[in-house]
């Protein structure tokens, strides 16, 4: 990784609900040369606050602060190796309202957002059980408005299926409004796990760890069991407003 001491670090903050293809964007950022990347780091503090009996609960909770305080404490010092980018994946979820804000400051903003019944389907796939709360949506929206008001304007958006559609240029326009540049590297990774990724990994990202870029979109799918239509149905208005901002 090239490292640049003498230039500030530019902290990005990707915020995304799960199954949102988060970790392929992930990959785009970690396979750039200047950039260092995050994997979910208030996950264990949500965790411990929450309760919530996640897949590899304990694993999760051992790998990480528990506490939110140093976790944000982190994210605003120095970035790994002295990179000039961080890229720093967040899940919506996860910013319990016991955990500040504050830290925010020292970012710049963007969402990936992704269609509830994309969503729902994938996440289906990975764990029985889940709740309205569980898939992010209202606290996207909640954080995409704190980020717009810390910014005095709105954050960029990126719909993962105008994504996959055409990475080289959603990509292009997004590293655009985070006012960085594009690189080719965004395009392609090699495949399998990293370093950088959590503990979690082991669990949910084993599509993502065959994956060397961004493939073409399935045909949406449907949902069969009327209960996760209505958690599709209930989180549709908000996807759809922001939806309206993407780039």
């Amino acid at each position: 990784m090239s490292a640049n001491r003498d230039c500030e670090t530019v902290r990005i903050a990707m915020w995304s609900g799960p199954r949102n293809l988060s970790t392929a964007l992930m990959r785009s950022f970690g396979n750039r040369p200047d950039c260092a990347v995050v994997d979910e780091p208030f996950y264990a503090a949500y965790l411990a606050l929450s309760g919530a009996d996640h897949p590899m609960r304990e694993e999760v909770l051992q790998s990480q602060p528990t506490d939110w305080h140093d976790v944000a404490a982190r994210l605003v010092g120095p970035a790994p190796e002295g990179a000039r980018l961080w890229y720093q994946k967040h899940m919506t979820h996860h910013m319990r309202p016991e955990i500040g804000r504050d830290w925010m400051r020292a970012c710049r903003h963007a969402f990936l957002i992704r269609h509830p019944v994309r969503v729902l389907a994938s996440y289906a796939g990975k764990r029985e059980a889940v709740a309205f709360a569980d898939i992010g949506f209202q606290e996207q929206e909640e954080l995409f408005n704190e980020a717009a008001d810390l910014a005095g304007e709105a954050p960029p958006v990126v719909d993962a299926d105008a994504l996959l559609a055409d990475p080289r240029g959603v990509l292009s326009r997004l590293c655009a409004a985070l006012a960085i540049p594009f690189h080719e590297k965004m395009l392609s990774w090699p495949s399998g796990p990293r370093k950088s990724d959590g503990v979690w990994a082991a669990h949910w990202y084993d599509t993502v760890n065959r994956s060397t870029g961004f493939a073409p979109a399935k045909p949406h799918p449907e949902l069969d069991v009327p209960r996760m239509q209505r958690l599709a149905d209930e989180a549709l208005p908000i996807y759809e407003r922001l939806a309206a901002r993407a780039l």
